[in-house]
């Protein structure tokens, strides 16, 4: 009787891990091919003030992103998300730190304006990458004509 209920608790324990590991998330991986490629689709779907962007997976606590743009952005800050940038393609400067002139919050935790004053300016190229901590003023700022292409990892911080 003894071995037979260690027999049915060793299978049951069994069952619960084989259970775990169909549940594991599986790591994510992108080629620059394929960002490229992804890429060329969200050009097309550029709105009127040249951002297009698409959500690629959302995980606990962050998320990831492409983007693309033709026009400089708007200033941006949110409360409790820092940006990864991982630059795909083109050419912009990033105006950081400073403050927001003309901000207002546009959505819980995130505000906007026309653009970032007295800020340090961070030239951007393919293959940069870079971390902006939440809390801070950021603005992508573009040359007339110019294109930029990002892959963007969104964590949220915990303060």
């Amino acid at each position: 009787m003894k071995v037979t209920a260690i027999v049915l608790m060793a299978v049951a324990m069994l069952g619960h891990a084989s259970l775990g590991q169909e549940a594991m998330p599986t790591p994510d991986q992108y080629s620059p091919a394929d960002l490229m490629a992804m890429e060329k689709s969200l050009e097309q779907k550029a709105d009127a003030s040249g951002l297009a962007t698409e959500t690629l997976k959302k995980y606990a606590s962050d998320y990831t992103m492409l983007a693309f743009r033709s026009k400089s952005g708007k200033a941006e800050l949110h409360e409790k998300f820092a940006d990864f940038y991982f630059v795909v393609g083109g050419e912009a400067t990033l105006v950081s730190g400073g403050h927001i002139v003309n901000s207002s919050t546009t959505a819980p935790g995130e505000v906007r304006g026309d653009s970032v004053q007295d800020g340090k300016e961070t030239k951007l190229k393919k293959g940069d990458i870079v971390h902006i901590p939440a809390n801070i003023p950021h603005q992508l700022v573009l040359a007339k004509g110019g294109t930029f292409q990002y892959f963007i990892v969104k964590v949220q911080e915990i303060n």
